[in-house]
């Protein structure tokens, strides 16, 4: 376990499809920014949020750290998972104690799930041009 004190910074990178979260995790009340942005201005909706959040909530450090991160890259859905990975794998840094809840709910898993690549003569990656006898 890591000593507690200010100036200490634990880092994660999170990833999700096309999205890469860069997550500095440091001793603070609980604020999160992204991009330059308070959670609330980048995030509209409030599942995104709590997405974001969930990795805080299982391991009762909600209000504990400051979270700063730059993500790019992908879709808000996408962003909201990479952010939730990279905060994840920066609390096991911090804390060696959160591997085994953060493990149990699946944080700490890299999703695999990845669009699929269009093929050559398909309109998209499965979908074919319409058949015709003549």
């Amino acid at each position: 376990m890591a000593k507690k004190s200010e100036n200490i910074v634990f880092q994660g990178t999170g990833r999700r499809k096309e999205s890469i979260a860069r997550v500095r995790l440091m001793a603070g009340k609980g604020n999160v920014t992204v991009n330059g942005k308070t959670l609330d201005e980048y995030f509209g909706t409030e599942i995104l949020k709590v997405i974001v959040n969930q990795p805080f909530a299982v391991t009762n450090t909600v209000g504990k750290y400051d979270v700063v991160v730059k993500v790019v890259g992908g879709g808000y859905t996408g962003q909201a998972g990479a952010i939730r990975h990279g905060i994840a794998r920066a609390l096991n840094e911090a804390n060696s104690e959160f591997r085994p809840v953060l493990k149990a709910n699946g944080f700490l898993t890299r999703d695999p799930r990845m669009k699929e690549r269009k093929k050559y003569g398909m309109k998209k990656a499965r979908k074919a041009p319409q058949f015709s006898k003549r």
